[in-house]
């Protein structure tokens, strides 16, 4: 079957189903459904009296490779050789693409590498340092050793917390980890691990094994010292 959007008469977007709309699509569908040359489109409003604003991005795209790192390096000038790109649309893209890029640069920015027990407790003291009851957090990292995400996975007393390894393998499958730190802080100040600490670490590093993932410390926090079990050859 032809497709539609390659007939040779021109069809502009607002004749086409509300369901192939770019606008609609990405608010009933999400952004993810959209192809690069949808989302390109949106950013440009139209297109000309011969092509449409999806045909039009198609255009653009083709001419850079279908390549978006390839477009990003594209001068406002370069953008305005195409018919029907203004100066207006050239620097919406130009704009849109230069946040994208600042987007990625400041997740690099704010995870950090691990490459030892002190990076872990520096990222985690700031959720476990002034708390006067047991908390438990993980801090999920990636290929590269860098900090995906810390989550909270438990609250407690004074003196324990009720940890459930089901959820933390939940958290680390659907932040797609590699590596695992547990963290929780003891409120008395004595890092000296539990025996229910101990197992818990013992019961989550054959998890890992299960899953492809490395369980790479269990971190105690107690002011501004910490234990780590991987320095202290407990794992």
């Amino acid at each position: 079957m032809e497709d539609k959007n390659q007939n040779s008469e021109y069809l502009p977007i607002n004749s086409w189903s509300s369901e192939d709309r770019p606008r609609e699509k990405l608010m009933h569908l999400g952004k993810t459904a959209l192809t690069n040359a949808e989302l390109l489109a949106i950013l440009l409003g139209s297109g000309t009296r011969s092509l449409s604003a999806v045909d039009l991005a198609k255009k653009i795209l083709a001419k850079a490779n279908n390549s978006l790192d390839e477009l990003s390096r594209k001068s406002i000038a370069e953008l305005c050789k195409e018919k029907g790109i203004g100066d207006a649309k050239a620097i919406t893209i130009v704009a849109a693409l230069e946040l994208s890029t600042r987007r990625q640069a400041s997740k690099v920015e704010e995870k950090p590498v691990i490459k030892s027990s002190f990076d872990a407790f520096k990222v985690l003291t700031p959720y476990l340092e002034n708390i006067n009851h047991e908390e438990f957090f993980i801090l999920l990292t990636n290929r590269a050793s860098r900090v995906v995400k810390a989550i909270n996975i438990g609250k407690g007393g004074l003196s324990a917390v009720v940890v459930d390894v089901r959820i933390i393998f939940s958290h680390a499958i659907e932040n797609q980890a590699s590596g695992i730190i547990l963290a929780h802080n003891h409120p008395s100040g004595n890092l000296t691990p539990s025996d229910a600490d101990i197992k818990l670490t013992k019961k989550v590093a054959e998890g890992c094994k299960i899953f492809d993932m490395m369980l790479l410390d269990h971190i105690i926090i107690a002011g501004n010292k910490y234990f780590s079990f991987a320095d202290s050859g407990y794992m």
